[in-house]
């Protein structure tokens, strides 16, 4: 993907004004990713976000894929979001086919290009959503934060995983060494829709086994944060996950939301598999 525009579409504010600090952020920082379509979750996680007297919303990508509702969380991001990246299933928007997507995920993504996509005589909304889509990018870096939507070692398809960090007693992986490398202070990243944390001792760290769901970022260590899903949640757990950043310190968030209204929209759509609406209300 190539360059975020700088000018802003109608639908996405600019970027604020304020000076950042060296971790990037304006004040406190939402952190978002994997919203797959699901415009309940969405909303509920907006909803909450206001709550917290947030400052600003990012967004990790996979705005759209598996879910019923791709366009309108498109037009939701871009009026939320401080600036968004671009996910493997916002990439196989752009795909004749959707390379490397089991057969469930290929049959969503084709059928969400299938009305997405502007033809000769679309409205200049729809062509400037798409338009948007296409240009997101694949990382972003400010100051010593790094920002992807997969991994800091592949940002659009490698998956962090709690099992990379499981110790065999051989001491880390190479992929883990390689992701570590990577990045200089800490990383987001988000499109496995397990939460957690990977610490500079290249430990995992469950949400749950953190006091207040919150994490102090120790400075001169490297950490990884896997923020989550707000729309396919996969850790056990069907609430929508994101995470709050005030520069210093994590702290991860749990959404509940109308599962049942959009499992009902999901299975009202032939080319979407009753499974992914079975999967919602057990976080699987």
């Amino acid at each position: 993907m190539s360059e975020q525009p700088s000018a802003p579409s109608p639908e996405q504010p600019a970027a604020s004004n304020g000076s950042a600090s060296r971790n990037g952020v304006h004040g406190l920082r939402a952190v978002i990713s994997d919203i797959h379509g699901n415009i309940e979750a969405f909303v509920a996680v907006l909803k909450d976000i206001e709550q917290q007297k947030v400052d600003e919303i990012v967004c990790l990508g996979d705005v759209v894929g598996y879910g019923p509702n791709p366009v309108e969380c498109l037009k939701l991001v871009r009026k939320v979001a401080r600036w968004s990246l671009c996910g493997n299933h916002d990439a196989a928007m752009f795909m004749s086919h959707a390379v490397g997507f089991n057969e469930m995920a290929a049959r969503a993504a084709a059928w969400q290009r299938s009305f997405m996509r502007p033809g000769l005589f679309s409205l200049p909304g729809k062509v400037a959503r798409w338009r948007w889509l296409e240009n997101l990018p694949a990382m972003r870096q400010e100051g010593d934060a790094m920002y992807v939507h997969a991994s800091p070692r592949d940002p659009l398809m490698e998956y962090v995983l709690e099992e990379d960090f499981q110790d065999m007693g051989f001491g880390p992986s190479q992929k883990v060494v390689e992701m570590f490398e990577k990045f200089d202070w800490v990383c987001f990243v988000g499109h496995s829709h397990r939460p957690g944390i990977a610490n500079h001792e290249y430990k995992w760290i469950k949400p749950a086994e953190l006091k207040d769901l919150t994490y102090d970022l120790p400075s001169g260590e490297k950490t990884i944060v896997n923020i989550g899903a707000v729309g396919q949640p996969r850790d056990h757990n069907p609430d929508a996950c994101y995470v709050l950043f005030d520069g210093h310190r994590v702290r991860y968030r749990r959404v509940k939301y109308d599962v049942e209204t959009t499992q009902k929209k999901i299975r009202a759509v032939p080319e979407l598999a009753d499974r992914l609406a079975d999967r919602l209300g057990k976080g699987l």
